[in-house]
């Protein structure tokens, strides 16, 4: 992995931040796209957020995005590019908590300050055997104590990154390697029969369905309809379509029922509508369900209020929408 070979605070921070809820496999390719782009912290301060989250788009949880620029600009302006090399200094940048705070620390300063990210709950719960929930505040307290004893305070990076990289490659989810494991005599979780079980885990919330009906306007002049989201939400300042919610699947005629469609509907004179495909795409969050549905909609020209359709592929979007401007232009060619 390219952030194993460096103690670049910069290199390191970015690393972090993209691996946050995110896998390996899907990271390596943003990280190696952002090191290109962005060489420096200065570089990546200097970059509109446009650009940040269009480079961005596919990873999902957005914030990081937006903390990652505005630490990079922060880190640039007010500490001369020089990264904090204390714990509690690294955990006041924007978007740092005490993991990132914990990784950055150790890898590149030495510092003693032990990483608690999924594949360290998972061999520490199994090897002592420890059923606190992970995610209770008592269970993130416990093995955060714990690791902390454990770590190696002559190496503290290497330490980190060993035990990280053993969860992640042997004493995995599913079919841990416990035939060949060298905790296999002291492995609490083998002894009683209990790797399945164990890190325990509380159930989360009842995940909200939620109907959204994206309208595609196309005109006349070839142009579109791109609004940019405001207010606080995982796509804050992401660009969207026209969105009509609804509380559940509609069909053509129920979506031009709608007040927030027929508002839009009167603002760009919407000749007619037709759904792009049959039925909804489920499109799966952490904490809510979102039911899409793409409409096509003929409109008059749309002049100075519209953007070119070929051009749309340049603004940063969620990424069921990038997927569906993929599809819808390769349709229209």
């Amino acid at each position: 992995l390219p952030w194993r070979k460096t103690k670049n605070p910069y290199y390191i921070w970015l690393s972090e931040i993209i691996l946050q809820q995110t896998r390996v496999a899907q990271g390596m390719p943003y990280y190696l796209k952002f090191v290109e782009a962005f060489p420096t912290v200065g570089d990546l301060a200097n970059a509109t957020e446009e650009q940040v989250l269009k480079l961005w788009q596919g990873l999902g949880y957005y914030s990081r995005a937006r903390n990652l620029h505005a630490t990079a600009q922060y880190v640039a302006g007010e500490l001369d590019s020089v990264f904090p090399d204390t714990y509690e200094d690294l955990k006041q940048l924007k978007g740092v908590g005490d993991y990132t705070a914990s990784a950055i620390g150790s890898i590149c300063f030495d510092l003693p300050t032990a990483v608690v990210d999924g594949n360290v709950y998972r061999v520490l719960s199994r090897v002592f055997g420890i059923a606190t929930p992970i995610n209770s505040s008592a269970g993130i307290r416990e093995f955060k104590e714990l690791a902390q004893l454990l770590i190696d305070r002559e190496q503290p990076g290497t330490f980190n990154q060993a035990i990280m990289e053993f969860g992640a490659r042997h004493c995995t989810p599913q079919q841990p390697k416990c035939e060949i494991c060298v905790f296999a005599n002291q492995c609490k979780a083998l002894e009683t029969k209990q790797v399945d079980r164990l890190p325990v885990k509380l159930k989360k919330a009842k995940v909200k369905k939620h109907h959204f009906n994206y309208i595609v306007p196309v005109s006349s002049d070839d142009r579109t309809i791109l609004e940019q989201r405001r207010g606080k939400g995982i796509w804050e300042n992401l660009y969207q379509f026209p969105l009509v919610e609804s509380t559940s699947e509609v069909d053509t005629g129920e979506l031009m029922e709608l007040p927030d469609f027929q508002k839009l509907s009167h603002r760009l004179k919407i000749d007619s509508v037709v759904p792009y495909r049959d039925g909804s795409v489920v499109h799966k969050l952490s904490h809510k369900h979102l039911y899409t549905r793409f409409w096509i909609a003929e409109v008059a020209e749309l002049q100075d209020e519209g953007v070119p359709y070929a051009r749309v592929h340049q603004y940063p979007v969620p990424i069921l929408l990038g997927n569906f401007i993929s599809e819808f232009s390769l349709f229209r060619d």
